[in-house]
């Protein structure tokens, strides 16, 4: 199975066990990218202090096309997950590994899942600012 976890959840995500899906005796190389809510923006007049994910109904099926995509022919298993909710500074927002033979796959893949999903998942964020100023973003953003 090429695609091992492709999840939208609203609980806190767990990198081990995303590293536990891929786990596999073809696997020569794993690669991760977490990406974590930050405490700034360029777009921001003040410090941010959370983000709020929503997301469409068919985002975990888009989820889970987009790791499919990416493995493609490559011999990859991707892991990955989307939070939803409100998430604070330092909370994990995407949790992605990837397992190749190779590590050139492993690390194309892993790329090609997060910049799919910043352009293609329907999950959307509002930024909480210090001032409590809030701004959506959108896919792509």
């Amino acid at each position: 199975m090429t695609v091992r976890i492709a999840a939208i959840s609203a609980e806190p995500l767990d990198i081990a066990a995303h590293l536990d899906a891929v786990e596999d005796p073809t696997a020569g190389a794993v690669t991760t990218f977490v990406g974590r809510v930050r405490d700034h923006d360029p777009d921001a007049a003040t410090a941010v202090v959370a983000l709020e994910y929503t997301s469409h109904p068919d985002a975990e099926a888009t989820l889970r096309r987009i790791a499919e995509e990416a493995a493609g022919e490559t011999g990859a298993i991707v892991a990955v997950s989307h939070r939803i909710g409100r998430l604070e500074v330092g909370d994990l927002a995407v949790v992605i590994a990837v397992a190749s033979p190779h590590r050139a796959e492993a690390f194309a893949v892993c790329r090609d899942v997060i910049e799919t999903i910043k352009h293609d998942l329907p999950v959307w964020k509002r930024q909480v600012e210090s001032d409590g100023t809030t701004a959506w973003k959108g896919i792509g953003g």
